[in-house]
């Protein structure tokens, strides 16, 4: 009888036998989405960057070695595949199966279905320059750039891992002086990210001020959130080249005269300041340390808590308890508002004294009604008024109407501000010596600020203070100044200087004296990051100062 056989069954192909189905720069393609959309594809090249780990990426970037002939394809490709997949290391030669995708704008393989590594290879670093063309052919590559490159922005630093980076210097505010181009920012720009998903990361990037250099910077270039990321595959290197300034550059002058917003002193707990006893302490001490190094004789205040004299007084009794006894006193506002914040104004009473009452304007363009005062110095002589101010901001926009962003770059509520500056020169056509300043929420070459220019105010500190250091608050990576003093036409040949104390506007948030998020080594008992505006100052020369 004849024996039945079972025919041999064929042996599987080894997992490095099976050979990508495409090139990673078919699955890139020419434009800003993979033309293979939901299409499995296999593919081959080096890993260039390890982000496997749940609490990372949760995947890893490869790159083809040998790069085609075309500019417009990238070359490298994001696989999101964590260590449960398969654990690879930089260097290793893989084979990769996945499902091709746009991840919000992202290219990339989700879900990977297969990891084969295959032996070793090599990838060079890619050098690239700033400003850019576009990054979209270089998505997913290993770049570095030979260039030093500027710290521009670095809000995000201790929540989020983030800093932002530009080439030719750090960026400004295309309305805070001419010649700024929101395209040309954009391309020279670059987010640095900390390779993870983590919020207030344990281990942090390094703190540096806006004004840095880094030199040398190396990684992949990921996308999310709306941005091309570079992850770093190397510690990037940080010089300080924009030292911490310990005191304000000299003014000259017998009379000084400063603008300083707050950042919300509250004495009330837990509202717009300080959540709790604690961090009052800290806020406090750090209020106290700028107010002490500005040492003017008279400071306008904004973001004050509108409670009365109670938080001013706080304030100035705080700031006199370190440099004696009746230094500075408060003057009370007469018409405050219904806003939750107030402008205040204190003085050196061995310095000037206060002529006639204190005013306000009662007019209802303004949500924070302006503080009115004139002084003359001890010796008697000339007098000057100081106005001092905090015009609209630029959040909360409505959705239609004047105030609406009008996408001219000087946000919301623009109308309302330029009837603000309006509405000042009424106040100060009749004033002696008037002096306008405050946070006018509007950058240099802003409708509101030009309205006051055309009035025959004229700004101190676009005469004093060299442009690369006219700034006084930054946002989104963008440095200008929303905060200003300008001088009535009598008083401009007084005026012998001016300076931005930088002390705030170029420190990182996690320095500030909140508990909630700072590592608690970070915090100290001084100036820097006392609030988010840095301190403006002037000097005049005016007959009966000292």
């Amino acid at each position: 009888m004849a024996l039945l056989t079972t025919p041999a069954q064929a042996e599987p192909p080894a997992p490095c036998a099976t050979t990508a189905t495409h090139r990673i720069s078919q699955v890139q393609g020419e434009g800003d989405a993979t033309p293979l959309a939901g299409q499995t594809v296999r593919v081959e090249g080096v890993v260039t960057g390890d982000f496997q780990r749940t609490d990372q990426l949760g995947g890893f970037f490869l790159q083809d070695p040998r790069p085609d002939a075309d500019p417009r394809t990238s070359e490298g490709l994001f696989a999101y595949a964590g260590e449960a997949v398969k654990d690879v290391e930089p260097g290793d030669r893989v084979l990769v199966t996945g499902r091709a995708t746009e991840f919000n704008g992202w290219t990339e393989l989700s879900p990977v279905t297969a990891v084969d590594v295959c032996g070793t290879g090599r990838v060079a670093a890619r050098p690239y320059l700033l400003p850019s063309g576009g990054l979209e052919p270089v998505e997913n590559m290993l770049l570095t750039f030979p260039q030093p490159l500027t710290v521009t922005e670095h809000y995000n630093s201790g929540r989020y891992g983030e800093v932002t980076l530009s080439s030719q210097g750090r960026l400004f505010q295309p309305t805070d002086r001419r010649g700024v181009v929101p395209a040309a920012n954009a391309r020279r720009s670059l987010l640095v990210d900390d390779g993870s998903t983590r919020e207030n990361p344990a281990t942090l990037p390094p703190v540096v001020r806006a004004g840095d250099v880094a030199s040398g910077l190396t990684g992949v270039l990921g996308y999310g959130f709306g941005a091309y990321r570079l992850q770093p595959t190397k510690p990037v290197a940080y010089r300080s080249a924009n030292p911490r300034p310990r005191r304000p550059s000299p003014v000259a002058g017998n009379v000084k005269v400063a603008s300083f917003n707050t950042l919300n002193w509250f004495t009330t707990l837990g509202s717009r300041g300080a959540g709790d006893a604690e961090e009052q302490r800290r806020q406090l001490a750090k209020l106290v340390a700028a107010l002490k190094g500005v040492n003017a004789d008279a400071v306008a205040l904004m973001e004050v808590e509108n409670n009365g004299r109670t938080a001013l007084q706080a304030l100035v009794d705080a700031v006199n308890a370190e440099v004696g006894a009746g230094t500075y006193a408060a003057l009370t506002h007469p018409h405050p508002g219904t806003d939750a914040i107030q402008v205040g104004l204190i003085y050196k009473p061995a310095r000037l004294t206060p002529v006639g009452e204190t005013r306000a304007s009662q007019d209802a363009v303004f949500s924070r009604p302006p503080l009115i005062q004139t002084f003359r110095g001890k010796g008697g002589g000339r007098p000057f008024t100081l106005v001092v101010n905090h015009l609209k901001s630029k959040g909360s926009c409505p959705s239609s109407g004047p105030d609406a962003d009008q996408g001219d770059g000087q946000g919301c509520w623009n109308a309302t501000r330029v009837a603000q500056a309006e509405a000042l020169l009424g106040i100060v056509a009749d004033l002696p010596g008037p002096i306008v300043l405050g946070d006018l929420n509007a950058y240099g070459e802003e409708d509101p600020i030009r309205t006051l220019e055309r009035g025959g105010l004229a700004s101190v500190t676009k005469r004093f203070v060299p442009a690369p250091q006219r700034y006084s608050y930054v946002f989104d990576g963008l440095a200008g100044e929303l905060d200003h003093v300008l001088v009535g036409r009598e008083l401009r040949g007084r005026v012998t200087g001016a300076t931005i104390w930088h002390v705030n506007a170029d420190e990182p948030r996690i320095r500030d004296y909140n508990t909630e998020f700072n590592p608690p080594d970070l915090y100290r008992p001084d100036a820097y990051r006392s609030s988010d505006h840095d301190p403006v100052i002037a000097g005049l020369t005016l007959p009966g100062g000292r």
